[in-house]
Formats: structure tokens, C-alpha cells, sequence
């Protein structure tokens, strides 16, 4: 499995020309869908899309950062961010007005966090808002793949800080502030195109998918590597795999129900599902 974020890989390549309308399923959840059912340990991949009912927009959807403006997408990539002051002066004007800093958890943060109160469950988010742990998740239940805006890293030295400081000096006038310890070039503690994932990170949603009886990947093209490999990896495990998104994705045809109804919709209705079923057992 590749450790470094990348947009599309060989196993998409591989898996795209599986991916079949013919999957798709309806929100009806009919009570015998055996997805539903003996599920005791959960993993839940997030993408983007969990996060547009928040006011974040997402990255390659109609209305997406990206698809707006294709030249915003430079400045996730590390090797430009590094050698380009003037992107970083703009990531830094945007990192003082990114719609996270006002954003509130929506529904289906807090469906998955009701879930991760009945069932064991991990949540693996491509996100970097921090909205999962603001909903109830525990913050040891959430692995941030792509890291968090919410602190700084030097690209130097390797030291650390928050974010709140940081902008505080872009606000007093510094353009392109540098790490008060070496001087060396900041930047928000994610995971930009081009660098490497944290491997114990990594490996931790690696073991979650492999332990998970049920996968859920929710508003996710599942086109960036290795986020989206996860899904492989929990359906070769002998688990079972959701996909909750509006668009397909390449790991359609692997899943057990591709679901395309609003996400605020849909999670709810799942946490709901599962957590009755729970409730059934115990009775």
C-alpha cells in the first residue's frame, strides 16, 4: 500500500472498470440487509463530503474548491508550497478565512459519534477540520490521515505549535511567518500532496479496516491513495463494505450497498439502523 498522498493509483486504476450502476441501492434499508447486522466492530472512512452540511466546501464536486479553481490545488502540493513564497502567502490568507474556524459538526458527525458510543469504532477521516472529535468521537478513536490545520509544523525543525498563533501574527502583518525556533518555513500540520502519510497513523487504519465487520466510506470519491485503498483492504478481510456517496466512486463494485442519498440523510438513517439492531440483540 502506498504511505505517500497521491490522487489516483494502480489499485483505482484496477478496481475503475468494476465499478457498475447496477450496485447502487436506495436508502430503504429494508431490516434484512445483512450489512446491518452483527456488526461489533466498526470503521468509518470520511471524505470532504461529510463536511459540506458544516458550510466546507468540498474539493472536486460541482461547487468544489478545486473544480472552481484549478490553480487552488498548487498549493497542496508540498514541493510548490516549499519553493514558492508567494503560494504560501496566499495559504496563508485563506488559512485566516476558512470556512472550519466557524463550522459547527452536522448530522452525520454526530450520527457517527452516537455509533462510536454503542459499537467499537474507529473513524478514519481524510478531513483535516477536526469536526468528528468536536461531535463527541474520542480523539484516540480518530485517525487524521491527512493531519489537522488546527496546529503548525516546521518544515525545518520539525517543531510544532497552534494554528490560533500562528494566524495571530499573519494578522499583525507577517506574509509568510518561520518558525520562531530556526527560522525555518511553517505550514499547517496536514499532509500535502507529495508528502508521506504518518506511518503509525497509517498502520493504525490498516488495522481498523482489518478488524472492522462493517466499512463505511462516507462522501469520499475514494480516488486518493491510500485513504481509498482501505476499502480493499476491509472487504479482503472478510468485511463488509458501505459506500455513502453521490457520485461512484472505483470501489463501487466490491461494496455490499452503494448508497447515493444525502449524506445528512443517509447517515443518520444508518446510525439508526445499527444502533436498533444493537438494542434487539441485548433484549
Amino acid at each position: 500500500m502506498p504511505t505517500s498522498w497521491r490522487q489516483v493509483s494502480s489499485a483505482v486504476a484496477r478496481h475503475e472498470a468494476l465499478a457498475k450502476d447496477d450496485k447502487v441501492s436506495t436508502l430503504d434499508l429494508p431490516d434484512a440487509a445483512p450489512w446491518l447486522h452483527r456488526v461489533r466492530h466498526l470503521a468509518v472512512l470520511t471524505g470532504a463530503g461529510i463536511s459540506t452540511d458544516s458550510g466546507i466546501p468540498d474539493f472536486r464536486g460541482p461547487s468544489g474548491v478545486w473544480t472552481k479553481n484549478p490553480a487552488a490545488e498548487k498549493m497542496s502540493s508540498y514541493q510548490t508550497y516549499v519553493t514558492d513564497s508567494s503560494v504560501r502567502q496566499r495559504s496563508w490568507q485563506n488559512r485566516l478565512t476558512h470556512p472550519a474556524w466557524t463550522a459547527e459538526p452536522n448530522g452525520a458527525h454526530l450520527a457517527i459519534a452516537r455509533l462510536a458510543e454503542c459499537i467499537d469504532t474507529w473513524v478514519i477521516t481524510q478531513n483535516i477540520d477536526g469536526l468528528h472529535q468536536r461531535a463527541g468521537v474520542r480523539a484516540d478513536r480518530v485517525l487524521e490521515l491527512h493531519g489537522t490545520m488546527h496546529a503548525v509544523v516546521c518544515v525545518g525543525c520539525g517543531s510544532r505549535s497552534g494554528m490560533p498563533e500562528a494566524l495571530a501574527r499573519v494578522r499583525a502583518g507577517e506574509d509568510d511567518p518561520r518558525c520562531a525556533d530556526c527560522g525555518g518555513i511553517l505550514k499547517s500540520a496536514t499532509v500535502m500532496f507529495g508528502q508521506a502519510l504518518d506511518a503509525q497513523v497509517l498502520a493504525s487504519a490498516i488495522a481498523a479496516a482489518e478488524s472492522a465487520d462493517l466499512f463505511l466510506a462516507i462522501g469520499s470519491t475514494l480516488i486518493v491513495e491510500p485513504a481509498a485503498s482501505l476499502c480493499a483492504v476491509a472487504v479482503r478481510a472478510g468485511g463488509r463494505l458501505v459506500i455513502v456517496n453521490r457520485d461512484p466512486t472505483p470501489y463501487d463494485a466490491i461494496a455490499s450497498a452503494v448508497i447515493r442519498q444525502p449524506i445528512g440523510e443517509a447517515v443518520p438513517a444508518i446510525a439508526d439502523q445499527l444502533i436498533a439492531g444493537i438494542s434487539d440483540q441485548a433484549s
